[in-house]
């Protein structure tokens, strides 16, 4: 009896590790330099052989080459003695029951089986995506339909407007912006905190009235523009306010 060495299969071949095979054969050539002989014997990499690096364990890393079933047929017809002549036909029995029908369609059955795990997992991480895609298209909806209505709408809008798209009177939103400390009043008109003003958010207007005959009142009027009503959307958002067309919406 000889000692069984390890099979690895590639592309669906069988290889043998020329390693095992040198030391099963008793070979007393240094490694490398027998397998650099047998190497200049016209075997091609990739295709009679495959070398793989092993790691490194603090020394220099080795190199072990895992060769064909013909290639090792080979070697062992060139040492010409009896451990060559057993393991010879050792690989041609290696090499009879690997073709056997029943052994190519337990394979060819092998392989389909991961083809089809390997397509199911990709159908499913599809169909996760797919959903995923589903939901946030679904949770966009309503706030590009808020925003759309944003763009839609005039370049300012009085808050009174702004209040009503959240279930806001004017009053009680104005007091809402007011305890978030985005506003504050002067002189009767709602002017914003230091960190919010001068960026576009709201302009002013010049309201005149004539509540009597001795003469126009003059009122200065806050209006909202575009930009800042996305602002305040963004930020009431982030509060867990939304407006009333995304709560219907969700």
């Amino acid at each position: 009896m000889i000692p069984m060495l390890r099979v690895e299969v590639k592309n669906d071949r069988p290889l043998i590790c020329a390693r095992e095979l040198y030391e099963a054969l008793g070979i007393k050539t240094q490694y490398s330099v027998w397998i650099d002989r047998i190497i200049s014997l016209g075997f091609v990499s990739g295709q009679d052989f495959y070398p793989k690096m092993n790691k490194s364990t603090g020394g220099r890393c080795s190199v072990d080459h895992y060769i064909t079933v013909d290639m090792a047929k080979h070697i062992c017809m060139l040492l010409r003695n009896e451990k060559g002549k057993l393991y010879r036909q050792y690989f041609l029995e290696l090499e009879k029951a690997w073709n056997q029908p029943e052994q190519v369609m337990a394979r060819a059955l092998q392989l389909a089986n991961t083809q089809i795990a390997k397509l199911q997992e990709q159908c499913t991480e599809l169909g996760d995506q797919l959903i995923k895609q589903q939901m946030l298209l679904e949770d966009m909806a309503p706030k590009a339909a808020y925003l759309d209505l944003i763009m839609n709408s005039p370049s300012s809008v009085l808050v009174t407007q702004i209040a009503k798209d959240y279930g806001y009177s004017a009053v009680s939103f104005n007091r809402l912006l007011h305890d978030m400390r985005i506003q504050y009043k002067v002189n009767d008109q709602w002017v914003l905190y230091a960190d919010y003003a001068g960026k576009g958010y709201v302009q002013s207007r010049t309201i005149y009235m004539y509540p009597n005959r001795t003469g126009p009142v003059v009122r200065i009027q806050t209006e909202w523009t575009q930009k800042g009503r996305r602002f305040l959307y963004e930020f009431l958002k982030e509060q867990g306010i939304l407006p009333l067309i995304e709560k219907e919406g969700g």
